[in-house]
């Protein structure tokens, strides 16, 4: 396509990524969205495990066994004219780190408060995250059909704890059992709740921002008190300012119930409307590249083993960040220098996929992946180079050593051990003299889900013995003696080679640094 028809299409690109705190109710908002993007004709909750209506985007055995997400999914479907591209992230706080990954490949992030217990400590940890990107973040507060706080008191929290500014789109009118329903500011209408009630739902306000006397309305004390909010709102709260929005010093608060699929609609609708489309990426070196550059390049930043169990696949996510990608292009890995044709891509709704032929910038496009690509790598087409900045990385904490309970099943254990780790999540180590597996993770979670894996997945049994919480530190090669090494400052090597020491303790760490002060020690590689 020509440049005017490439920036057409990347104008009309809406890449976002879904946060919150677990259980504020994300994988069913998430649900609804597809709802009315016309691509499933129910919302399967994550709880319905008796009817076997599993959460669209919790495609993983693990997900419907436990009713919770610990990968991000995919999805993308069209909705008034725009292309969404929702990125649902893990809810979990030990998968995190997928999840910031994820918020790199995106333009906006939609965070999802629970209107009863306000803003918790994941949603204040990925809002950080959110916020040093400088992207736009809009507010969904769930669960209105139950009792929660005052709306104000959730307003005045966003700036208090998060330190950003936040503007009433609706706001609700009772809530719980007295859910009469949302006053649109934006929209100058009323939104009724009728939960399986026929009649009109949406009446609108005069000039006054008032309802039409003769417009039946129960519940009149409700309603006086709403007026009384929305005046207060309207003299003393903010004022709108999508400039603002964009640079991510405000956010839009919309109010409703993900699980009644009230207010939701209203919702997807604004967003769309004011939702950036993908903007200029800062690449390594600091040029600032372009969605429309006619040269096709991206990054991945996930890579997802098995999504298919029958053909045992690898699946790498790539966020196109310019021009546009159609199959059968070569490509080069920017890593490596390696020219790859990309003849297998995929398009996702969960665990379920087409083919794509083109995709534009804001995309995510999966490509079948036998080994070449790890996360945080740049490919482009063209003949100069592209690198995108790198994804963040964190050290972990928790440590298991790994061995086959069968011993006769060594190849799909070696299999799967290399596969799964290449995913991100955990972190593969070998003892240095022996080459005995170690697992290194941020949290306890993911070891019982690459424990559960291994077994569904690979039908390798494995046992893990904890060697707790230690400290990682990496060493340069040339500094390196092997005597170095005792119980407590275990000499590892990472899935590249490079060696450091799990330290027991800080103690430990400290006692090292003092017997070889002339050795440099460094968090990262």
């Amino acid at each position: 396509m020509n440049k005017q028809e490439l920036q057409a299409a990347v104008d009309k690109r809406r890449t976002f990524a879904i946060i919150s705190h677990p259980d504020a109710g994300k994988t069913t908002i998430t649900e609804q969205l597809l709802l009315f993007g016309g691509v499933i004709r129910e919302a399967g909750t994550v709880k319905a495990k008796k009817s076997g209506h599993f959460a669209k985007s919790d495609w993983m055995a693990i997900e419907q066994q436990r009713g919770i997400s610990v990968t991000s999914s995919v999805m993308q479907f069209d909705y008034q004219g725009k292309r969404i591209n929702i990125l649902d992230t893990p809810g979990h706080e030990d998968f995190s780190e997928d999840t910031y990954r994820t918020l790199m490949a995106v333009d906006a992030a939609v965070m999802v408060i629970d209107s009863a217990k306000g803003i918790e400590a994941q949603t204040k940890k990925l809002f950080k995250v959110v916020k040093q990107r400088g992207i736009p973040i809009f507010t969904f507060m769930n669960k209105l059909d139950r009792d929660g706080r005052e709306p104000l008191d959730l307003i005045a929290e966003l700036e208090d704890l998060l330190g950003i500014e936040g503007y009433a789109m609706n706001w609700p009118m009772g809530m719980g059992k007295g859910l009469l329903g949302l006053y649109d500011r934006r929209a100058k209408q009323v939104e009724l709740y009728r939960e399986n009630e026929a009649g009109e739902r949406f009446l609108p306000l005069d000039a006054d921002g008032k309802l039409d006397p003769s417009e039946p309305i129960s519940q009149e004390s409700i309603y006086r008190d709403t007026l009384d909010d929305i005046a207060l709102l309207n003299d003393a709260g903010n004022q709108f300012d999508l400039k603002k929005v964009m640079q991510g010093d405000q956010t839009p608060v919309f109010f409703g119930s993900a699980l009644t699929n009230f207010g939701v609609e209203t919702f997807l609708k604004n967003f769309v409307d004011m939702a950036p489309s993908p903007s200029e990426h800062v690449l390594e070196d600091g040029r600032k590249l372009s969605p429309v550059d006619p040269n096709f390049s991206g990054f991945v930043f996930k890579i997802q083993a098995n999504m298919n169990p029958n053909h045992r696949d690898r699946i790498a996510f790539v966020r196109i960040g310019a021009g546009e990608f159609e199959r059968g292009m070569d490509v080069t890995l920017t890593r490596t220098g390696k020219v790859m044709r990309l003849n297998n891509s995929t398009e996702f709704m969960a665990n379920s996929r087409e083919t794509v032929e083109s995709a534009v910038a804001g995309d995510i496009v999966g490509l079948y992946d036998t080994g070449n690509f790890q996360i945080g790598d740049s490919i482009f087409a063209g003949k100069e180079p592209v690198e995108y900045a790198k994804l963040p990385q964190f050290t972990p904490e928790l440590f298991m050593r790994v061995t086959a309970k069968n011993v006769m099943k060594q190849k799909s254990f070696h299999k799967g051990m290399q596969q799964l780790v290449q995913e991100g999540a955990i972190q593969l180590y070998r003892t240095y003299s022996t080459d005995d597996y170690i697992l290194g993770a941020v949290g306890q979670l993911q070891f019982e889900v690459f424990k559960f894996r291994m077994q569904n997945e690979y039908n390798s049994e494995v046992v893990m013995t904890p060697i707790g919480s230690r400290i990682a530190r990496w060493i340069d090669e040339t500094q390196l003696d092997e005597k170095m090494s005792s119980s407590r400052n275990l000499l590892v090597k990472d899935l590249a080679g490079a060696p450091l020491f799990l330290f027991e303790n800080q103690y430990a760490m400290r006692w090292f640094q003092d017997k070889y002060p002339d050795v440099r020690l460094t968090a990262k590689l």
